[in-house]
């Protein structure tokens, strides 16, 4: 916060002291640490609900198939219901992001106060360190996740036209 007065052997030298954060802001820092992380779980064990579901819905369908391609309507139903699932399933993962990404922002924003700043300096060490053996870049799991439900909302697609048309 201030100067301090040290001497060396030509006199005295000034030294700058490392800010040091309040007790309050450091309490709120480990708070929004501890919250960034909950969120990172809930949204793990939203991604395995719906994974499950997603698989199990599937397998039925293979078991039902002669059932349900008896009736256009119960395949247009069941199509729905699986593109429907996939789309929720993604806008969840998309709200989950954007909270993580918000509560990330005010971490950065305290650990300003900090000589050390973990978060913001991993973030900038991983965006800088490219993974050269096969991408140009360190990929978010949150890139590869958000395809996942495209990928079983296009499985859906393709099962409805395979009972369509097959």
């Amino acid at each position: 916060m201030g100067q301090s007065q040290a001497s060396d052997e030509w006199g005295p030298v000034s030294q700058v002291s490392e800010p040091v954060p309040s007790p309050e802001v450091l309490d709120l820092y480990k708070l929004a640490v501890e919250m960034a992380d909950r969120v990172s779980a809930r949204r793990g064990a939203s991604n395995s609900f719906f994974l499950s579901v997603q698989t199990a819905f599937v397998a039925v369908l293979g078991l039902a198939a002669s059932a349900v391609t008896k009736s256009l309507w119960a395949s247009v139903a069941v199509a729905l219901a699986g593109i429907t699932l996939s789309a929720a399933w993604w806008l969840q993962l998309k709200s989950y992001r954007d909270l993580n990404r918000a509560k990330y922002e005010v971490i950065n924003k305290i650990e300003e106060q900090f000589s050390v700043k973990i978060f913001s300096d991993e973030w900038t060490a991983l965006k800088r360190d490219p993974v050269r053996s096969w991408r140009a870049r360190y990929a978010e799991l949150g890139v590869s996740e958000r395809r996942v439900p495209f990928v079983f909302m296009a499985l859906h697609i393709l099962l409805f036209l395979g009972r369509l048309l097959g």
